[in-house]
């Protein structure tokens, strides 16, 4: 192609919905309907037997068993948005019945300003968003933002999603280049795309602002996660990863021309990278996507 019909076709590019696309035979469908009757219940089980969904109850207690882990939540999220994927071409009335449960305790759990992250509730709630490197609070809220988009394209039903959108509308307070707003964002990347999806599913374009703000924030200097560490009394230089290639945040990402670090986290922030480019015709996002 030349660059002006990549172009031209970039821009026409749509996922189609959910509800639209339906593999039933052969090799695929064979491990869908083993999904279907076997792994998303067994993986309710797993995540209802290991505290996982109970931890939205928020009523944990110092001492006891089961302290609500900063990855938890995502987990939920993503077995809820395994079972709108599911939904969406086979209903399953008990599936559905316990998702809505599940969504029912999330609902709850959520903080009166919007906030939703089970372990912070239940440990320090003063001590939210600061260690935005670590702490994986940014990418359980991009999971569970897309479980909430993928149940609603499933099933219509806009609970987990007015929830999500109340989560990021926080976000968007907390974080930014505003007076008193944090220039940080998160040490693993997923919000990013799962903001894009939000917007998608809402058409509120305050989530594709915030999506942009994260990727063009990584990498800026002075470096945040340097900065938050100083203010939690920690050297800076001292942590598991040790360099900020791990977290693709080494330099602006605009300015990046090689894939390093962590491989998950790459390919999110890459993700949502293409994903902004399609969306608002960033021509440097979209070199870089290309360089990568």
């Amino acid at each position: 192609m030349t660059k002006q019909h990549d172009t031209q076709a970039g821009k026409s590019l749509a996922a189609a919905p959910l509800t639209q696309v339906r593999i039933d035979g052969g090799f695929w469908g064979k491990l869908m309907a083993v999904n279907r009757r076997n792994t998303l219940p067994i993986q309710y089980q797993r995540c209802k037997g290991t505290g996982r969904i109970d931890a939205f109850k928020v009523d944990w207690k110092p001492g006891q068993p089961n302290q609500p882990h900063i990855f938890w939540d995502s987990d939920v999220g993503k077995w809820i948005e395994a079972v709108g994927l599911s939904l969406a071409t086979h209903p399953d009335a008990n599936l559905e019945r316990c998702a809505d449960g599940v969504i029912d305790l999330i609902a709850k759990a959520q903080q009166p300003d919007g906030y939703l992250n089970t372990h912070y509730i239940v440990t320090d709630l003063k001590a939210r968003w600061t260690n935005l490197r670590d702490a994986h609070e940014l990418y359980c809220a991009g999971h569970m933002a897309e479980g909430a988009v993928a149940y609603f394209q499933a099933t219509g039903k806009r609970k987990f999603l007015d929830v999500m959108c109340r989560y990021m509308d926080h976000i968007a307070t907390v974080f930014g280049t505003r007076p008193g707003q944090k220039r940080g964002y998160c040490g693993h990347e997923e919000i990013e795309l799962a903001l894009v999806k939000l917007f998608h599913a809402t058409g509120n374009a305050k989530y594709l602002r915030l999506a942009e703000y994260f990727v063009g924030e990584r990498g800026a200097q002075p470096h945040y996660f340097d900065l938050e560490a100083q203010r939690r009394g920690e050297d800076p230089a001292r942590h598991a990863c040790g360099f900020y290639a791990q977290y693709q945040a080494h330099k602006p990402l605009r300015e990046q021309d090689e894939v390093v670090g962590h491989a998950v986290r790459a390919f999110y922030i890459y993700s949502a990278m293409a994903d902004l480019a399609r969306e608002t015709g960033d021509e440097a996002l979209r070199a870089a996507c290309r360089r990568l």
